[in-house]
């Protein structure tokens, strides 16, 4: 590193370092083009430019930005000790990467929501072919899927402008694409534009559609990246958020702001409306069988652990992926073909221990938002928060 550089210009040139040897670590860049470096420098020399970066870090004179560019720093040294060869415990790993606990599911609690999601599957036959039979009834064909997302956007967009408001210029594009291990993805573009991918490897559910779209864009990651773009890059000169990294702390935050966007702006109650109304109706779809798909989701809330704890029998475990994959069939539950797709997922290099981020950040986030409702979610959408402030936030109000 040079003398006198930036904070901001170390912390962007360690991560293309970083990304040179671990493609996809960077989710998304817009900040200066001459530091964008992928200089493909020695592992452990990066161990000791992440080590000089937390040393850096420890001298920055605002408290948030300290605070967050401090566990940002941790993950990169963390990264840099996986790319040196070192064997971290998986659980390690989780936490180095995103300052969070993973979890495990407890299998009497699975029991018992696959009970109760057996009761409220309609239908006759296997409790997997009842679920997949609803499932192809409340299924979007894939040439009306952005018809139907149009509305959506437009209604969640109109929320979230008054209650939380939006930058100037913000906007997205939004296209369906194949062979991914995700169901959606946001990639931030910087000027304060993302590009939406929704993945149709499987078929896309329209009670499904709503959150998706809240997830992926209003209020959720395209929000979130446009609106700290605005105000910590642009107002404050803070240029380590014109990046973001995929396996840093900084996704546990923004993972649960859109596990919970869509109840930001709109009940529970009036999204099943929504769903059965209106939507029902766009999508050319029988309410009842929607209004059933919505009864058994409220069962499925019980699964949710199911993802996590196949990432732990896989890579702490040391299960087989053949052992994994009967496991997800028996608890999601889930044809080979969805449970497959989840165990991509788990797999990959970048996403293997980024499967926590959803659990943990959209606990982390719904707990923030019970003790400071929207006026909490607005601080969250614009200002660097780290998981273990708002861990310590929840302790304290415990």
């Amino acid at each position: 590193m040079l003398p006198g550089m930036d904070i901001a210009e170390r912390y962007i040139r360690l991560a293309h370092a970083i990304d040179a040897h671990s493609d996809g670590f960077i989710d998304g860049y817009a900040g200066p083009a001459e530091w964008a470096v992928r200089e493909a420098r020695e592992p452990h020399a990066l161990q000791d430019a992440a080590a000089a970066l937390l040393d850096e870090v420890a001298g920055v004179a605002d408290e948030a930005r300290r605070a967050w560019l401090t566990v940002q720093g941790r993950a990169m040294h963390t990264m840099t000790r996986l790319l040196a060869g070192e064997a971290l415990p998986y659980a390690d790993e989780v936490r180095g990467l995103y300052d969070i606990e993973p979890r495990r599911a407890d299998e009497g609690e699975l029991r018992a929501a696959l009970a109760e999601l057996d009761a409220a599957l309609p239908g006759s036959g296997t409790l997997l072919e009842r679920d997949e039979a609803l499932r192809a009834r409340v299924a979007v064909p894939r040439d009306d899927i952005l018809r139907v997302a149009d509305p959506i956007l437009n209604e969640l967009r109109t929320r979230v402008q008054a209650q939380f408001g939006l930058p100037a210029g913000e906007n997205f594009q939004i296209g369906l694409v194949q062979d991914k291990p995700w169901s959606g993805y946001n990639w931030p573009l910087g000027n304060l534009q993302s590009r939406i991918d929704i993945n149709t490897d499987l078929p896309v559910l329209l009670p499904a559609l709503p959150d998706l779209m809240a997830h992926e864009g209003y209020p959720g990651h395209h929000t979130e990246h446009a609106t700290k773009e605005q105000r910590l890059v642009r107002e404050r000169g803070w240029h380590e958020h014109a990046i973001q990294l995929i396996n840093a702390p900084e996704c546990v935050v923004s993972e649960g702001i859109a596990v919970n966007a869509l109840r930001a702006v709109m009940p529970r109650e009036e999204v099943e409306a929504w769903l059965t109304g209106d939507l029902a109706a766009v999508a050319g779809l029988d309410p009842d069988d929607v209004r059933a798909f919505l009864a058994a989701s409220r069962a499925r809330e019980g699964l949710r652990g199911v993802s996590g704890e196949a990432a732990m029998r896989l890579h702490a475990d040391g299960q087989s992926e053949a052992e994994v994959l009967a496991f997800l069939q028996a608890h999601v539950p889930a044809s080979e073909a969805r449970a497959r797709q989840s165990l991509r997922f788990i797999s990959q290099p970048n996403f293997r221990a980024y499967i926590f981020t959803y659990s943990v950040g959209g606990d982390l986030v719904r707990g923030a938002l019970k003790r400071g409702g929207a006026e909490e979610y607005a601080r969250l959408l614009r200002e660097p928060v780290t998981p273990g402030q708002l861990r310590a936030a929840g302790t304290a109000e415990g």
